[in-house]
C-alpha cells in the first residue's frame, strides 16, 4: 500500500542518517532498525483505528480523514500529493519533483476533460498519443511525461501498468551543436559580470548549468587547479579542471561574496541549504564560509520546501539569459544554449589529443559511448575529406 511504501522510505532515510553518525556502531544500527521494524509490524497496527466511533483498523470510507493535503482518498489530487512526499523521501531533485508534478497534473486534467478514468492504462496511452500527434512534442518530451506518469502508478500507487510498457517515443541519433575555438572566444567576449564568470567556468570545466549554479566555496581548489562537482547528475561526485585563467577573477569575486555573507550574518541570516541530514549533523555548517555558494542569488528568498528565508544560489535562468544576449551580440548563426559550452569543452579537448576516457571522467558520463558522440563532431571540425565538387 501507499502507507507501507512511505513507511519503508522513512525507515531507509532514518537508517541512512544513523549510519552517517561517527559514534554509531554497526550493531547499534541493526538494533535500532529491528526496534523500528517491530514497532511498525506489531505495535502500530494494534493502535491504529481505536479512536471513538471506530470498530477497528478499517473504518468506513465516509469516516476516514482526507488522504493528503485535504484531498479525498483515492482522488488524483491525493495521488499527486503522495507522489510529492515520496519524491522528497527519495531525495529527488526539486526540479525533478516540479517536472513530475506538472506532467501528472496535465495528465489528470486531460483524463477529466475526456471523461476518462485516469487509473485506466488506456488513458495513459491516449494522453501520450495526444502529446505526439496533436501537440507534436519532441520524443524526449513525450518520454519525460511517460516517466512521470509511470512513477505515479508504479512507485507511488503500486499499480502495475503492463499495457503501456512499450509506449515510448523512439529518438533518432542527434549530433550536439558545438562551437569552434574561435566562435567560443568571440562568444565569451560578450559576457561579463557574475553571469559571465559562471559561463566561462562552465566552458573551462565542462559543467552543466545547474552544477555551476550550485558550486560551493570549498569546491574550488586553487592549489591543485581542481573543481569539484558534488551531487551531479545521478547524484555522483566528480573532479574537473579549474582554469588558471580565472584564478584572479574568481578570487576577487569570492572577496565580494564573503562581504555579502558577512552582511547577511549581521542581519540574522547567512545560513544556506545543506543536502541530506548535514544541517542536523553539523548545526554550524549552514553559516560556515566554506559551504556558501560561489554564485549566490542577488536577493534573499523563501525556500519552497522548508519555508526558511535564506540566500539561495544564482538562478539558472540568469545564466541562460546572459547566454542568449551574448549569442545575439556575437551574431553566431547556430542554435546555442549554455549546454553548448559543455559540448564545446569536450570536443575541444578531444581535438587537443586528450584521451576519451579522461574526457569521460571530466564530464561525468556513466558510459564511454555517451562521450563517443563528440568524436563524430570532432571529425566535422578537424581535417576531413574534400567533397568531390571541390575537385572539379
Amino acid at each position: 500500500s501507499v502507507s507501507e511504501l512511505a513507511a519503508k522510505d522513512k525507515v531507509e532515510c532514518f537508517a541512512d542518517q544513523l549510519a552517517r553518525g561517527d559514534a554509531v556502531q554497526s550493531w547499534q544500527l541493526r538494533q535500532a532498525l529491528q526496534a523500528v521494524d517491530l514497532y511498525l509490524k506489531v505495535y502500530l497496527p494494534e493502535t491504529e483505528g481505536r479512536g471513538e466511533g471506530e470498530s477497528g483498523p478499517e473504518a468506513h470510507p465516509s469516516q476516514q480523514e482526507p488522504d493528503v493535503d485535504g484531498a479525498p482518498p483515492g482522488s488524483g489530487a491525493a495521488a499527486v500529493a503522495q507522489m510529492k512526499k515520496l519524491l522528497r523521501l527519495r531525495h529527488y531533485a526539486y526540479r525533478t519533483e516540479q517536472t513530475y508534478r506538472m506532467w501528472v497534473e496535465r495528465y489528470l486534467k486531460y483524463a477529466a476533460a475526456q471523461k476518462m478514468n485516469w487509473k485506466d492504462p488506456g488513458s495513459i496511452r491516449s494522453y501520450l498519443t495526444y502529446l505526439a500527434l496533436r501537440r507534436k512534442v519532441a520524443s524526449s518530451t513525450q518520454n519525460q511525461a511517460f516517466n512521470a506518469i509511470l512513477f505515479l502508478f508504479r512507485e507511488t500507487l503500486r499499480i502495475d501498468v503492463p499495457d503501456v510498457k512499450a509506449v515510448r517515443a523512439k529518438r533518432g541519433s542527434r549530433l550536439p551543436v558545438v562551437l569552434s575555438v574561435e566562435e567560443t572566444k568571440t562568444l565569451l567576449k560578450f559576457t561579463s559580470g557574475t553571469a559571465g564568470l559562471a559561463l566561462q567556468l562552465i566552458y573551462g570545466g565542462g559543467l552543466r548549468v545547474s552544477e555551476a549554479a550550485r558550486l560551493r566555496v570549498q569546491d574550488l581548489d586553487f592549489d591543485h587547479g581542481t573543481l569539484f562537482v558534488r551531487g551531479g547528475k545521478g547524484d555522483k561526485d566528480r573532479a574537473t579542471m579549474l582554469p588558471e585563467r580565472l584564478y584572479q577573477e574568481l578570487r576577487g569575486h569570492l572577496t565580494g561574496v564573503e562581504k555579502l555573507h558577512g552582511q547577511d550574518l549581521a542581519k540574522g541570516f547567512g545560513a544556506v541549504y545543506l543536502p541530506g541530514a548535514l544541517a542536523h549533523k553539523y548545526p554550524n555548517a549552514p553559516k560556515a564560509w566554506k559551504w556558501q555558494y560561489v554564485f549566490p542569488a542577488a536577493n534573499l528568498s523563501v525556500d519552497p520546501r522548508s519555508g526558511v528565508t535564506r540566500r539561495h544560489h544564482i538562478s539558472v535562468k540568469v545564466l541562460q539569459s546572459a547566454m542568449r544576449k551574448a549569442v545575439r551580440s556575437a551574431d553566431i548563426a547556430k542554435h546555442i544554449t549554455v549546454h553548448t559550452l559543455r559540448h564545446s569543452f569536450a570536443t575541444h579537448l578531444l581535438m587537443q589529443g586528450v584521451n576519451i576516457r579522461e574526457v569521460q571522467d571530466l564530464l561525468g558520463h556513466k558510459s564511454v559511448e555517451t562521450t563517443m558522440i563528440y568524436t563524430h563532431v570532432m571529425r566535422n571540425l578537424g581535417d576531413k575529406p574534400k567533397s568531390p565538387l571541390d575537385s572539379l
